[in-house]
């Protein structure tokens, strides 16, 4: 399996031994903002190739939509990552043994990054920019989905590495084949790290099939918890927000859990959401609440399948609870620890449930819609990572690093 695709990943681990100076990378950066900008028409010809293959009713469709504004925001992004900082060389631990050795913790790249992605073709434009910021090569496996988009953002990619004389592979894009997942998934000694991006589905298939270490971004379910001292204007702006911004991504709302005490504010909690033809699935209770105050071709009664459940639509599913630990109960049984947000204006109450609920971005009045690393003021992101280990949340600069331990002595050995 691996050897049809030996020479992608020889390539890749050849261009990772080749470094550029900081104003080099920054340079490439803002030259590909431009480039991207000026092959506007280049890209939405390419795009619309991959969408007139893709029924408008997928959820997937908005992802894989490019816009001119959507490419000027890439290309804003691409800037703002130029203008960070560096973390390579950052020493975050430095001492002085009492033999005289000289020990520090220096941050390096992780090295060759591989990302595993559906119709988001944003994040070709993203991951490479993040890696070739910190040093690092990107191999890319992007869904057949986006193929013709993908591989129009890699020419422009390539064009402007060449016109730096620097190595195209250090950006480097498989087929789209299914084939070319398996021997990513297998690149053992090739792959420092792999990064899965889109469905559960794709990120479980990565997870138990990998032989290389996965840092998981996962699926989004995501959970607004109205509590009884939460203030009722707040709470209609920053539901309608976090549901219908952008219903396809993963920090759009998922599940609105409501504190029966405010069952009387619950037709207007989700008036606006009524105005977008957003379908509720409601449990019993809201649903006797909602009948008659909400438009009755969107509202039904929820099913047990609707919680724990990433709509990428404009669907939300609504809870009524008896309390505030029945809240964070139904989030601890459902959340993908993406994130989660408290709607109230106790500030005991709401300190409990950062504390409490385990997820990797918690939020107190704020739509949950900020999950975004550039958001986070990280330029972008390579994925909202969801487990604990090396890094959680939205994945920037540093968590694109790792470390090594840098000694140095004068002669000394060990006794």
């Amino acid at each position: 399996m691996l050897n049809r695709y030996n020479s992608y990943f020889e390539n890749a681990r050849s261009a990772s031994r080749k470094s550029a100076s900081p104003v080099i990378i920054n340079q490439v950066l803002n030259d590909l903002a431009d480039a991207a900008v000026a092959q506007t028409n280049y890209l939405l010809l390419e795009n619309q190739k991959d969408l007139d293959l893709m029924d408008q009713k997928d959820p997937k469709y908005d992802r894989l939509k490019l816009t001119s504004e959507r490419i000027a925001d890439i290309a804003k992004e691409i800037r703002n990552i130029a203008l960070l900082e560096s973390p390579l060389g950052q020493i975050f631990s430095d001492k002085t043994m009492p033999n005289g050795l000289q020990i520090s913790k220096v941050r390096v790249p992780l090295g060759i990054v591989g990302v595993i992605y559906e119709a988001r073709p944003n994040v070709t434009f993203d991951v490479f920019s993040l890696c070739f910021k910190t040093g690092n090569v990107c191999i890319l496996k992007g869904g057949s989905d986006a193929d013709h988009s993908n591989r129009a953002i890699i020419s422009i990619i390539h064009q402007v590495l060449s016109d730096h004389e620097i190595d195209i592979n250090k950006a480097i894009l498989l087929p789209a084949e299914r084939e070319a997942t398996d021997a990513l998934l297998n690149a053992i000694g090739y792959v420092d790290v792999l990064i899965p991006r889109g469905s559960q589905q794709l990120i479980d298939h990565v997870r138990n099939n990998s032989k290389v270490p996965v840092i998981e971004t996962g699926a989004g379910i995501v959970h607004t918890y109205f509590d009884e001292f939460g203030d009722l204007e707040k709470g209609a702006n920053i539901i309608f927000n976090a549901k219908t911004r952008r219903v396809s991504v993963c920090n759009a709302l998922d599940c609105l859990i409501v504190h029966y005490s405010r069952l009387r504010d619950l037709p207007k909690l989700v008036k606006l959401l009524g105005e977008k033809n957003v379908t509720l699935y409601a449990d019993k209770t809201a649903f006797m609440i909602l009948k008659g105050h909400y438009p009755d071709a969107h509202l039904s009664h929820a099913r047990p399948e609707h919680f724990g459940t990433e709509f990428l639509s404009m669907t939300l599913a609504v809870k009524v609870v008896e309390s505030f630990e029945d809240a964070l109960d139904h989030i601890a049984q459902y959340s993908s620890k993406h994130s989660e947000a408290i709607i109230s204006e106790d500030a005991e109450r709401a300190e409990t449930f950062l504390n409490q609920v385990d997820a990797a971005a918690v939020y107190v009045n704020a739509s949950t819609a900020f999950t975004d690393g550039a958001q986070f003021g990280l330029g972008a992101e390579i994925g909202i990572s969801t487990q604990k280990l090396h890094a959680r949340g939205p994945m920037g600069l540093e968590e694109l690093t790792s470390y090594k331990w840098v000694v140095r002595g004068s002669g000394q050995v060990r006794p």
